[in-house]
């Protein structure tokens, strides 16, 4: 008898383990993520933000982009994300002239385009994202196309003093301003993924910061015949300064929404607009570029028509991007929190920063 409930017994004991197995499955199948290998959906990176994600100054944009129907979004075939090869698609959904909001889950429309989270979800649904790739803040509260328009007209004025002394009071409060907006954008970015049915560790969540535009060493007797109308004192401070300032800013706010974070305010080191003397063929910043067209608005709006038809100035060229591309892949492949993107040898590296 004793043996017979000892067999009773390690069979219930087997069925039990079986059961507890068979269960394990059934709650790993039901909360399998879409790293799951056999996620039949093709690969994505997905970007969104301003113009330096958009791909302005690079050239080349969608026709749906480039003015058609109120939208200039300038998004290019030629922008840093369809160079990293980090999946099978690559898909922008940045937009020139986009701010945080626009970015966010807000009931926001720029450029006649809604909230670029709530597509980042459709497309999440439909593709296996792996990576999202985030530049936002520039125009926030430091309104960087508007500040480097106004050292241009500080440019004009060759007695005066330029504006750097001014930015420098007014340039910590506008960043303490810029950082909670960037983190709302990135919570509601990790918020889309969610209803996409994700997972934070089913993907990569990068923030870059922005490239300086523009070098002190510009001839200070042809820098307008150059493209480069900017006292030297003024390009140094933003150089050295207001972008290193801006890119801790927005370090800060990754930081704080467990993001990584890609220091890219060197990546145009020594190939800054202007850099190059007459020669900017390997610049990584556009100069000013005026398009013409774009004027055509000039009496209705005419700082809205001043603002888009120098749109293009002082953003990366293709080759810019396609070197800053380089980096962020590479990054985007290892397990670093935070790393910085250094020029070496006519190319970019990635350093510790």
């Amino acid at each position: 008898m004793p043996r017979k409930t000892l067999t009773l017994t390690t069979t219930t004991a087997a069925a039990a383990t079986l059961l507890l197995l068979l269960l394990s499955a059934s709650i790993l199948l039901a909360t399998s993520t879409t790293r799951d290998p056999m996620d039949p959906r093709e690969t994505a990176v997905v970007s969104l933000g301003d113009s330096a994600m958009a791909g302005e100054g690079a050239g080349d944009y969608t026709h749906d982009t480039n003015g058609a129907n109120g939208n200039w979004c300038h998004r290019s075939p030629h922008a840093l994300v369809h160079h990293t090869a980090l999946a099978t698609h690559s898909f922008n959904l940045a937009c020139s002239g986009a701010d945080s909001t626009n970015v966010s889950l807000a009931d926001t429309t720029h450029n006649t385009e809604g909230s670029q989270a709530r597509r980042l979800t459709a497309l999440a649904k439909r593709y296996r994202v792996t990576t999202v790739l985030v530049q936002v803040g520039a125009n926030d509260a430091p309104q960087f196309a508007e500040t480097v328009v106004s050292c241009v007209l500080a440019w004009l004025n060759p007695f005066g003093k330029g504006c750097r002394e001014d930015l420098r009071k007014s340039w910590p409060s506008r960043l303490n301003a810029m950082t909670p907006k960037v983190e709302t954008a990135l919570r509601d970015i990790r918020t889309a993924m969610t209803e996409a049915g994700y997972t934070e560790a089913d993907y990569t969540l990068i923030l870059l910061s922005y490239a300086s535009p523009v070098t002190e060493k510009i001839d200070r007797f042809r820098s307008v015949a150059q493209g480069c109308p900017l006292k030297p004192e003024d390009a140094a401070y933003g150089r050295l300064e207001a972008v290193p300032q801006l890119s801790d800013a927005l370090r800060g706010a990754a930081e704080r929404t467990n993001t990584r974070f890609l220091d890219l305010s060197r990546a145009a080191e020594g190939h800054e607009a202007c850099s190059q003397g007459d020669d900017p063929t390997n610049e990584w910043q556009r100069r000013l570029t005026i398009t013409p067209e774009a004027l055509r608005d000039l009496a209705q709006a005419p700082e809205d028509a001043v603002l888009r038809a120098a749109q293009q100035s002082f953003h990366p060229t293709a080759q810019g991007y396609a070197h800053m591309a380089t980096c962020t892949a590479e990054f985007a492949t290892t397990t670093r929190k935070t790393a910085l993107c250094v020029p070496e040898n006519n190319t970019l590296r990635l350093a510790d920063g």
